[in-house]
């Protein structure tokens, strides 16, 4: 238990001291600032449909619980787990062309769930949707940790504070989605699929106005190579393995909130509202947290103490779980959970990001980006399956939940180290 601890609580010794307080935002560059509307935007698309889509499933389209628990694992995997595919794209053709490719199939793709009905239909859909994700996400995310280095090393302070930003900016539009979906849901999950096609179908728009033809300083790469140094990269394969932990836990928002909530309630109406706690959480106290978390942590740290904020989560509502409670005092644990899991992702989010452009072979960094989210898709699809037959089997109530919270506290013994000079001085060689 000390050698768990010691991973979290900063040594008086090694404590990161704390650059000067600025303005982010007003600071950034034009690009960063696209960059990180975009994030704004993309997410106000997907979460209006996302979080109802395990209801659609199970009642408008009757699929049993693991098959449910299986869609959505294999829409992670689609997304996530082909961020590789979608991270060699972009070192290879640049930013522009990938955005564009998959913004025009994420609208075909949500189109398309919009009018399918048949189990084949669905996961056809659900294909496109992710592996429209798997084009642009890696593209966006891979150039704004470059620029957040590029910002590091020009003196504007640590880049976890431009990726900050950017989750925040993630999360504020995942804080609108809900909402929009909720309040279109009232007339069907057509319409919601539509609206959500519509929002892409205006960031196509902007980005082929507004962004570059060529990025500078941006090197596209020719040839095959990379794939075996990153094989070879434990560090880098650690930190993937840690990611795809806390994106398992994170997943569950999807597959076993809805049940708890569910149960408690009758109904899934309170749904919205704790995802939207979330997102608030998340736009208003991302860079504090991040503020604080450079001043006594280093990336390893942060991810340990989000990792096991993560498991305390699962554990208050495994805790609950036989006492049966109902009502509005049955959502308490449910809202802890909610809590806890993202202030587990405030901190787990920007470091793991920072940590890339060290762990990455120079001209590689969007196939390092990639490989950091496919890696992590692929321990969701095997755990979000395994997940939704847990809550399937009938056992002890809180049985699924512990399972759930063990995975983060396992994961802590696969966080790679802190590079040996001080964090972020060097960018771009692996170590």
């Amino acid at each position: 238990m000390t050698g768990i601890f010691s991973l979290v609580l900063p040594r008086r010794a090694a404590r990161v001291p704390k650059p000067p307080r600025e303005r982010t935002w007003k600071h950034l560059s034009p690009l960063l600032r696209l960059l990180i509307l975009t994030q704004l935007a993309f997410n106000i698309g997907f979460f209006a449909v996302l979080p109802f889509l395990a209801e659609h499933l199970g009642t408008a389209i009757g699929m049993a619980g693991w098959t449910v628990g299986f869609v959505l694992g294999l829409r992670t995997f689609s997304q996530q787990g082909l961020f590789v595919v979608g991270g060699w794209l972009v070192d290879r053709h640049g930013v522009r062309p990938v955005v564009l490719t998959g913004c025009a199939l994420r609208i075909a793709g949500f189109a398309w769930l919009g009018y399918a009905e048949a189990t084949w239909a669905v996961i056809g859909a659900v294909l496109l949707i992710g592996f429209a994700a798997a084009l642009f996400s890696p593209a966006v995310e891979s150039e704004t940790a470059r620029q957040a280095a590029l910002r590091e090393q020009e003196g504007h302070g640590p880049r976890t504070r431009t990726l900050a930003l950017f989750s925040a900016a993630g999360q504020a539009g995942a804080f609108v989605g809900p909402l929009l979906g909720g309040l279109l849901l009232t007339v069907d999950f057509r319409t919601v699929c539509l609206a959500g096609a519509g929002v892409f179908v205006l960031v196509l728009g902007g980005h082929a106005w507004l962004m570059p033809q060529h990025i500078p300083g941006r090197v596209r790469t020719r040839g095959r190579g990379g794939t075996r140094a990153l094989l070879r990269n434990r560090r880098f394969l650690g930190l993937c393995c840690a990611y795809g932990a806390y994106l398992l836990g994170y997943n569950q928002l999807y597959l076993a909130l809805p049940d708890e909530v569910e149960r408690v309630t009758g109904s899934q109406a309170a749904l919205s509202w704790l995802f939207a706690l979330s997102s608030l959480l998340v736009v208003c106290a991302q860079l504090p947290v991040t503020r604080w978390a450079d001043g006594r942590f280093g990336p390893r740290r942060s991810m340990a103490a989000g990792l096991l904020l993560i498991a305390a989560g699962f554990t208050v509502v495994a805790a609950a779980r036989p006492a049966e409670w109902t009502g509005p005092a049955g959502l308490l644990p449910a809202a802890g959970y909610v809590v806890l899991l993202t202030l587990g992702q405030m901190l787990i989010v920007p470091a793991a990001r920072a940590r890339v452009p060290d762990l990455a072979e120079d001209g590689r960094l969007g196939l390092y980006t990639g490989a950091l989210s496919s890696v992590s898709g692929l321990i969701v699809l095997a755990g979000s399956s395994a997940a939704g037959s847990l809550l399937d089997l009938g056992l002890p109530p809180a049985v699924p939940w512990l399972a759930l919270a063990a995975v983060p506290v396992l994961a802590l013994g696969l966080l790679p180290r802190d590079p040996g000079a001080a964090h972020g001085r060097h960018h771009g060689s692996p170590r």
